[in-house]
């Protein structure tokens, strides 16, 4: 148990500091995430409204979708930067588009598991349906479209940090392995083409002298 722990918490402890960090960065994004909802929220139309019906199904585009993609795009550029320059620190190490492709493509495909959850909680014939009797959206605090979007970013949250920590900022591994995992420190190295441990130098015996005797 006691070498477990170590394994965890003493080799590992790079990691724990990476996931501190992007949580950090993950609370910042949920507040812009929800000040951008609100503000869209105000602005639009109501948000169970249709906006376009699904081809060949009985579904339809609702406008809850759309705030929670533009509160997910603005939360997404803002997570991004504070990543790229706190959480990972490889803005020296990458271009900003070249990071930003992977870590948009990681939201969008996390923004497309989180609008399948938002449907089930909004939905209100489905069993996951939020209940309308609290949250009958009176206040803020009782707005289900509120609730429903907080309780998506805590599922889709842990499945980025994994991604983007092994494809979106891989940079860092490469160039700063004192970022990397501890207990992979020997690979990271070696992905990098420098030696985990690189032989003390050797330095040439020094030639005999020959000394001519005068005659």
């Amino acid at each position: 148990m006691r070498r477990f722990g170590e394994f965890l918490f003493v080799r590992h402890r790079h990691n724990w500091l990476l996931l501190l960090r992007f949580a950090l960065v993950g609370a910042s994004g949920v507040l812009v995430n929800l000040l951008t909802l609100v503000l869209v929220k105000r602005l639009g139309p109501p948000t169970e409204d249709p906006l376009f019906g699904l081809p060949l199904t009985e579904f339809n585009v609702r406008w809850y979708h759309v705030y929670s993609t533009v509160a997910f795009v603005v939360a997404n550029l803002w997570n991004f930067q504070l990543n790229r320059t706190y959480t990972f620190r490889s803005a020296r190490h990458a271009g900003w588009w070249r990071e930003y492709g992977p870590f948009f493509a990681v939201g969008l495909a996390g923004q497309f598991v989180g609008l399948l959850l938002l449907t089930a909680l909004m939905h209100r014939g489905s069993p996951l349906s939020l209940p309308t009797g609290i949250l009958d959206g009176s206040t803020g605090l009782r707005t289900r479209l509120y609730w429903a979007q907080l309780i998506v970013i805590a599922v889709v949250t842990p499945v980025s940090f994994v991604l983007n920590k092994v494809w979106t900022f891989a940079a860092v591994r490469a160039h700063h392995p004192d970022l990397a995992d501890p207990s992979h420190t020997d690979e990271v190295l070696a992905e990098a083409g420098v030696p985990a441990h690189d032989p003390a130098p050797t330095s040439a015996a020094p030639a005999p002298v020959r000394r001519n005797r005068a005659r």
